[in-house]
């Protein structure tokens, strides 16, 4: 889907920006957030990036009270009718009922309890943004990172920035679920020079049940990925009783020495970590694992290692614990 603004320019809606980022892809680089996702991963960090439009975050312990500031009731279009208060402080915004989605009250919270999760950048305004930091990149071998949500969802945007990226002389990567049409990766893939993608279980069932879509799709592209001779690195998240016994990463081992002759620069395991907590509550959304409490990090740390150590020696395959090896391009 290729969203456009007003004056009809292609635009992204992106939920964030981080700049000097050192975990996805080499180098120092900034990466762009896009919405939209084709699955629901239970340890999903980014539930803002899940839904393909804006919301609104609320974060009550930011605000000043509707007695001593109540800007956002002023500038609502309709008279305050989508906010709702307890005890004088923001609690919901009834965006699906009466709210028209203008974000006037987001733009005006001086403490940000309201907060806008997604707005439509341009690809010149995407670009600005990214060229900010070329010295690094270049110190570094870094550069962009395109990465959700899931950026195939939004895969003309995400084509249309990796050309001109790629016509600015900066490293492209996109990180990706693959969960997508076959058409649509290649054409995202034309102007990308690295891609991260996960194999979350080999068990197309309880990957269903994991992450909201089965694996079939996935690794099929993954192959293709190969085929077409795009640099990869593969990850697995470690989740104790989710991902991560040894039975399903020699499964995982196996099909990347066997089905893609190990053609990839790295594969990473990585640990469980209990984040995006906080954003979950701002949408009113449960936390998917609950109070799930992962094991000490002395025990899954030593379990990482094993499981690297495993996939090095016995399949030959470039594996590491964690993601802050150097990657090997």
């Amino acid at each position: 889907m290729l969203h456009k603004n007003a004056s009809g320019a292609p635009c992204a809606l992106v939920s964030n920006i981080q700049k000097y980022t050192i975990h996805d892809g080499p180098g120092i680089r900034t990466e762009l957030f896009f919405t939209g996702c084709t699955m629901n991963c239970l340890w999903c960090s980014n539930p803002e990036t899940i839904a393909l439009k804006p919301q609104i975050g609320i974060y009550p312990s930011k605000c000043l009270s509707v007695d001593k500031c109540g800007y956002c009731v002023k500038v609502c279009p309709e008279k305050g009718a989508p906010l709702e208060f307890s005890n004088g402080v923001i609690n919901a915004v009834h965006m699906t009922k009466t709210c028209d989605t203008c974000f006037k009250c987001t733009d005006m919270c001086p403490s940000r309890a309201l907060k806008q999760w997604g707005e439509l950048m341009t690809i010149d305004e995407m670009l600005r943004v990214i060229a900010e930091d070329r010295s690094f990149y270049q110190k570094t071998g870094g550069g962009v990172t395109l990465s959700g949500g899931e950026v195939m969802v939004q895969w003309e945007a995400a084509a249309l920035l990796l050309e001109a990226c790629k016509k600015s002389s900066i490293n492209t990567c996109v990180e990706t679920a693959l969960n997508c049409p076959r058409e649509h990766m290649e054409a995202v893939y034309r102007c990308t020079d690295l891609v991260i993608t996960d194999i979350k279980h080999m068990d197309s069932e309880k990957h269903k049940a994991f992450s909201g879509a089965g694996n079939e799709l996935i690794l099929s592209n993954i192959k293709r990925t190969v085929e077409l001779g795009k640099k990869l690195v593969i990850r697995t998240p470690i989740v104790p009783g989710y991902t991560g016994d040894e039975a399903d990463i020699r499964a995982i081992g196996a099909f990347i020495r066997d089905e893609l002759g190990n053609n990839i620069v790295q594969y990473q395991l990585l640990p469980y970590r209990k984040m995006g907590t906080e954003k979950y509550d701002s949408l009113g959304i449960p936390y998917p694992m609950g109070d799930y409490q992962p094991p000490e990090r002395s025990a899954w740390e030593a379990d990482l290692l094993r499981l690297a150590n495993i996939l090095v020696t016995e399949y030959g395959i470039p594996a590491a614990a964690g993601s802050s090896k150097k990657l090997d391009i």
